[in-house]
């Protein structure tokens, strides 16, 4: 039987509510974790910057802002504060720093949460210049949008309930319900490698942890980075199990053709990595997990629009 007071109380430090704490009714509630102000790297922009053959790029210089397409319930990676709007974790830190090396103050990036079965679309459309939040790059993604990086290597993995013994790696998901979001690469390759399992969707992770929570379904699966951040929340109700079963690079993605955007990006990866500002930005946030700041991987900067 589930214990209506824990899945309540665990619900509330997952959406960080404290409304919905107080109505638990359970003193002790997890507090909610998350990079803290003080800590967070300051990004130097650079001055007099010009890239002219990007028309996004003109765009955002003409109005004096980057809109970035983010993820808003990914903890430590793409948060969104439900009480004041701000947007927080290691995705936001990428495209504030981002920001600042095309020449644009990082504070005046305006964040605009994109789904994953939506972000080629918005891009496409010009709703957004460009896109951070675990946008795993392939070449079938390539078609539609470009990329930029990758700036972080991540891997799928599987998220279970801390009582769940019988779940070790996808190879033990025949007859489970497994969610995971619509349209992501995740929920594709359980589809197609793991056809035995109950694969259930929808918009966002935080829909599928909490059914998870509140054994709806026996798993969620997505990327290690973003199983992490939800673990390290409540670790007395959920785990991360088994080793990552895919390479998952990623990327910032932008308006397909703007090649000059895209380079420009990689440009600053580069010079973010080795001036530091990169592994601050992790520390500050996704570091917070207890996992410490890998090695950034490549950048790949590949010919073709």
């Amino acid at each position: 039987m589930i214990r209506t007071s824990r899945v309540c109380r665990t619900l509330a430090a997952l959406t960080a509510l404290i409304a919905t704490a107080v109505a638990c009714g359970k003193e002790g509630s997890p507090p909610t974790k998350g990079p803290a102000a003080g800590k967070l790297p300051n990004y130097q922009v650079t001055q007099g910057f010009q890239l002219p053959s990007s028309a996004t790029w003109k765009r955002a210089e003409k109005r004096g802002y980057f809109t970035v397409g983010a993820k808003e319930d990914q903890p430590y990676l793409g948060e969104k504060d439900p009480a004041s709007g701000a947007y927080s974790g290691f995705d936001i830190e990428i495209a504030k720093m981002m920001s600042a090396s095309l020449g644009l103050a990082p504070q005046t990036v305006h964040f605009r949460t994109i789904a994953s079965a939506n972000r080629e679309t918005a891009l496409q459309n010009g709703q957004i210049d460009y896109y951070v939040g675990t946008y795993t790059i392939n070449d079938l993604r390539k078609k539609l949008v470009g990329f930029a990086g990758p700036y972080y290597m991540a891997g799928q993995s599987l998220l279970v309930r801390s009582d769940e013994n019988d779940i070790h790696g996808p190879q033990d998901l025949a007859g489970r319900t497994v969610c995971s979001a619509a349209g992501s690469t995740p929920y594709q390759r359980i589809k197609a490698d793991y056809p035995k399992a109950k694969l259930v969707s929808y918009d966002t992770y935080s829909v599928c942890v909490d059914n998870l929570l509140t054994y709806q379904v026996d798993a969620v699966t997505t990327d290690d980075a973003i199983l992490i951040g939800y673990a390290a929340k409540v670790p007395d109700e959920l785990k991360v199990v088994g080793k990552p079963f895919s390479e998952e690079p990623y990327g910032i993605g932008v308006p397909r053709g703007d090649s000059a955007l895209r380079f420009a990006l990689d440009d600053a990866l580069e010079a973010r990595e080795k001036n530091g500002d990169w592994k601050k930005a992790y520390e500050a946030t996704l570091g917070l997990s207890g996992v410490p700041a890998p090695t950034p991987p490549k950048i790949d900067r590949y010919q073709g629009s």
